[in-house]
């Protein structure tokens, strides 16, 4: 007998966990212990799924071959970009340049699996809209012992675009404590970036916000559709000397060429963010996606600051295979 798919997106989600935890168990021949360390949850949760897949006939209704097709592109990255974690959402006929649907489900499951794991007590937050995206498509999840930090200064001259926006959702999602860094992104000069955090109340955020063990975060392509330049953070003369440098991809204010290594450090040294030694010893996951990322994304993984991706099924298959990028 055919069980009838969730209805709610909720239902969703642990449907689509369990037809993973399914398809890692009996597919693969994991341990529960595996599965639970692949999917980033506890034993206990992955116990509970496998036995609901079985239970409920997920096994036969949802390990498919799209589903394996996703687990497998991830198997793919994780080994050529010694990933600790990588989750491919499966396609959901979106828009190319950004699927943000597909992107902000895989987004909100791997922010509620970290809270209910409750590993971090402090997790780290960046911006964009895909992030926007994923934090509204959170649930509401009890998180009163977890704080959250945004992780990079966000005045803009457009309240709209401002990734304060995020850090605000999350505390109303989960009850937890958040914390801003009332500071713009980047400061005019490095050395007007230390009189920026030597004022009074803003030092202890920002310590904070480095001190951060896990950080979720978007990636920005160099272009005019980039987060700063649309936002007025950065002008056509800045990006041109970004592109100059052959910078590609962007990552909290840190500027990479094709190859992965940092370029354009002036503005590194200018922004309001953990510094790049700061990030390597974090645990860096990257929400990002779609046909536009895909050369930003490559540069990213290059880099090495990269512990976890969360990127749709079409530029998954690209990263896979780096064709195009």
């Amino acid at each position: 007998m055919l069980v009838e798919a969730p209805k709610t997106r909720e239902g969703r989600e642990e449907a689509s966990l369990a037809a993973r935890a399914a398809w890692l168990y009996f597919s693969s021949g994991m341990t529960q212990a595996d599965v639970a360390k692949r999917l980033g949850i506890s034993s206990l949760k992955a116990h509970r799924l496998i036995a609901r897949a079985s239970r409920d006939g997920l096994v036969r209704i949802f390990v498919d071959a799209e589903v394996s097709e996703c687990l497998e592109l991830e198997d793919r990255l994780v080994e050529r970009f010694k990933l600790d974690f990588c989750r491919v959402c499966p396609d959901l006929d979106e828009n190319a340049d950004l699927p943000l649907r597909a992107l902000s489900l895989g987004g909100a499951s791997f922010l509620k699996n970290e809270i209910e794991r409750a590993e971090y007590d402090l997790i780290g937050i960046g911006y964009g809209r895909t992030l926007a995206s994923a934090v509204a498509a959170l649930p509401q999840v009890p998180a009163a012992e977890m704080r959250f930090v945004s992780v990079l200064g966000g005045f803009t001259r457009r309240f709209a675009a401002n990734p304060y926006d995020v850090i605000h959702k999350l505390a109303e999602r989960t009850g937890a404590e958040a914390f801003l860094i009332p500071l713009p992104t980047f400061a005019n000069t490095a050395e007007d970036k230390q009189v920026l955090l030597n004022q009074p109340g803003i030092d202890g955020v920002f310590a904070m916000a480095c001190s951060a063990r896990l950080v979720l975060a978007g990636i920005g392509d160099v272009s005019r559709e980039n987060f700063f330049y649309g936002t007025g953070l950065i002008g056509d003369a800045e990006l041109e000397l970004l592109a100059e440098a052959g910078a590609v991809g962007e990552l909290l204010g840190h500027f990479f060429d094709a190859g992965g290594e940092v370029v354009a450090t002036e503005f590194s040294r200018r922004a309001l963010s953990p510094d790049i030694e700061q990030l390597r010893n974090a645990k860096v996951v990257a929400l990002a996606g779609g046909a536009k990322k895909a050369a930003a994304l490559g540069a990213l993984l290059r880099s090495g600051i990269l512990n976890g991706l969360i990127v749709d099924e079409a530029t998954a298959v690209k990263l896979a295979g780096e064709t195009g990028i």
